[in-house]
């Protein structure tokens, strides 16, 4: 297991193949830190499925709403869906999306991400200050790389649970 040195900004992500660890970033972006802090902290995230997985580029999931496995799951409509939380303003930075990093999905609207996120497979600089950094992989890559490929998969991966390591 990585090195943790601020369990209060580290999130435990459990996968099938692993665990992955998660340095978050709040002096980057502080809101994002925090709105995952809090949907970790509520079981929120504990069975949401990777509805979107693209080789060589990235992992997306997050979607509470509709893709929870364990409670109203509705593969057709995740990704559409979010928190019943206000959404979070973009926080840019000068941050690029290498492979290993968080990014905040959303809309068109930059001000609109709120759950989903995504972790990138590649460093993909084309992403660079359109969408939010706000976390890296400090360990358990090997498990992200292995997750389900699809738009979405016919059978996704999930997070069997999500954590913030300062509660483990």
């Amino acid at each position: 297991m990585a090195d943790i040195k601020d369990p209060e900004n580290t999130i435990l992500i459990e996968l099938e193949h692993g665990q992955v660890v998660i340095e978050l970033l709040p002096d980057v972006a502080p809101q994002h830190c925090a709105r995952m802090k809090e949907l970790a902290r509520s079981g929120a995230y504990d069975g949401v499925v990777f509805h979107r997985v693209i080789d060589g580029f990235m992992a997306q999931t997050g979607d509470v709403q509709f893709g929870n496995q364990n409670k109203d799951f509705e593969i057709r409509r995740a990704g559409t869906g979010s928190s019943d939380l206000p959404d979070v303003p973009a926080e840019f930075s000068s941050l690029p999306h290498d492979r290993g990093t968080l990014g905040a999905a959303r809309s068109q609207n930059p001000n609109s991400a709120n759950s989903q996120f995504f972790i990138n497979f590649s460093d993909n600089h084309f992403l660079n200050n359109q969408y939010t950094v706000y976390g890296r992989v400090l360990s358990g890559m090997e498990a992200v790389d292995k997750i389900t490929r699809g738009e979405p998969a016919q059978y996704p991966d999930c997070m069997i649970s999500v954590k913030v390591a300062a509660d483990a």
